[in-house]
């Protein structure tokens, strides 16, 4: 395990463990608790104040507070109540209120006064501040750093940004959660002490996909095209999959879906819909004379979907390896016949345009991989795979395994109804416009994507049983992509 976290992906698991039951109030009383038996372990009396801000680094300290009640801290909400962000710290401050508490709203800069305290416990910003902060909380900032106090911070000091540490609070004692933050280390005059707290997020909590792993919402602002553009490449052998994979990337939120399919095909997936542009190819399967067109296609488009119902003719084989050589900065997600047209490994083409496999457990045997029954085994086979080959692996099954050949993630969503034929197209597609859609690595697109593909089924399976058909997961897929 890493003995830093950033921000990002600290947030992504404090989201998932709500999808395992474990609860964001849980992990809140673990970190509060921990910050108390801190300043316990260091004072047995003393005045206490408690700063906290309207976030859950501030529902952090008003556990703290409550574990320290015979303390009699005196508890300074920067902000008003009203405002307090989640419903974990908003509970956690009406229990002080209900309690007694010494508690005190300050909405203005002017409410603050020198701070006079034994300790100080800085709960007001968590991760992810840049540059210098709004009042109240900066001059609560200069209040704190001009105190004779010993100063605890939650998470990280207040502030904290290592390229502006003269905006931060400079702790005695920084009490990081689960692990230390990135940036923490290296700047002792700032953190003080670091203290890591282990609050109850055991390891394998960390590998689980969940809402945690879903692409951020649309801009506003955004306009036709900018949230990209998915060229598959299939059919010839069958007109079904290939369109289940482009319904799939336009249903995930892809702006633009270009089918490249042979002339044989081509008129019937066009009559599937209306929304995608079917781009007839020469023949009645892939072949060599289609190489330059599809070149030409891919210089349009963000994202190559590759292989279904391609079928395997030793042409239409060596046809997708030279569309993959020819084009090493264009990021692939290769599925179905294409994998059988692989040669491992692949040439290392950089993070940027690391490609996306997504085989079953044959396709993954076939392709020089081994597939364990014991899923930890099974983690370490996978990510063994991807390091070697240079490739992210989406290994599907009754539990998922993804990893780019450093980290692993497992998807626990789906269920046996998705056996029917076609849901790994649509795997395919949705992996594809996550690629073309966000600003995200080849790993996290495919860990949202066997994310959303597996609760969408579960949707589905709510509807029709073991009867599902792959269409009806696509259709799932935007109640699937909503945070509820």
């Amino acid at each position: 395990m890493k003995t830093e976290i950033t921000p990002s992906e600290m947030r992504r698991i404090d989201r998932n463990c709500a999808g395992i039951g474990l609860l964001p109030l849980q992990l809140m009383e673990n970190a509060g608790a921990y910050v108390a038996r801190g300043v316990r372990a260091r004072f047995d009396r003393g005045t206490i104040i408690v700063l906290a801000g309207t976030g859950n680094n501030g529902g952090d300290g008003f556990v703290a507070a409550r574990h320290l009640l015979d303390y009699n801290p005196e508890i300074l909400l920067l902000g008003r109540a009203c405002d307090i962000a989640t419903d974990e710290a908003r509970q956690n401050w009406q229990i002080l209120k209900n309690l007694g508490a010494n508690v005190r709203e300050i909405r203005d800069s002017t409410e603050l006064q020198a701070l006079d305290a034994d300790v100080i416990i800085d709960a007001m910003l968590g991760t992810g501040v840049r540059g210098r902060v709004r009042e109240p909380l900066a001059s609560a900032i200069a209040l704190i750093n001009d105190s004779d106090a010993f100063v605890l911070s939650v998470d990280v000091p207040s502030g904290f940004d290592p390229d502006h540490l003269e905006y931060s609070v400079h702790a005695d004692l920084t009490v990081t959660f689960h692990r230390a933050k990135t940036g923490l280390f290296g700047h002792p005059g700032v953190t003080g002490e670091i203290e890591v707290a282990e609050i109850g997020i055991p390891a394998r909590a960390e590998r689980i996909a969940g809402t945690g792993d879903l692409p951020p919402t649309r801009s506003a602002g955004s306009h036709k095209g900018d949230s990209g553009r998915v060229l598959v490449i299939g059919g010839g052998a069958f007109t079904g999959a290939p369109a289940l994979a482009a319904l799939a990337a336009l249903r995930t939120g892809a702006d633009w879906v270009t089918v490249a399919t042979p002339r044989s095909v081509a008129p019937v997936i066009a009559g599937f819909s209306p929304d995608m542009i079917v781009h007839a190819l020469s023949s009645r399967y892939l072949a060599h004379d289609d190489t330059r067109a599809i070149d030409a296609l891919i210089r349009r488009h963000d994202v190559v979907v590759i292989g279904m119902g391609l079928g395997r003719e030793s042409e239409t084989a060596e046809a997708v390896l030279e569309i993959i050589a020819a084009n090493p900065d264009t990021r692939f997600v290769i599925d179905a016949d294409a994998l059988h047209a692989l040669e491992m490994p692949l040439p290392d083409r950089g993070r940027a345009a690391i490609p996306v496999v997504t085989p079953h457990a044959g396709e993954f045997e076939g392709l020089g991989g081994t597939v364990a029954a014991d899923l930890g085994e099974r983690c370490e086979l996978v990510r063994d795979f991807s390091l070697k080959n240079h490739v992210v692996t989406l290994l599907k099954g009754e539990i998922d395994v993804i990893s780019d050949g450093e980290d692993v993630r497992t998807n626990h969503m789906g269920n046996a109804g998705m056996t029917v034929g076609g849901t790994g197209d649509v795997l395919a597609g949705v992996v594809g416009a996550l690629l073309a859609t966000h600003d995200a690595s080849a790993a996290a697109a495919a860990t949202a994507g066997a994310f959303i593909t597996g609760t969408a089924g579960d949707l589905a399976f709510r509807r029709f049983g073991y009867g599902l058909l792959a269409t009806d997961v696509i259709e799932c897929i935007p109640e699937a992509m909503r945070e509820i």
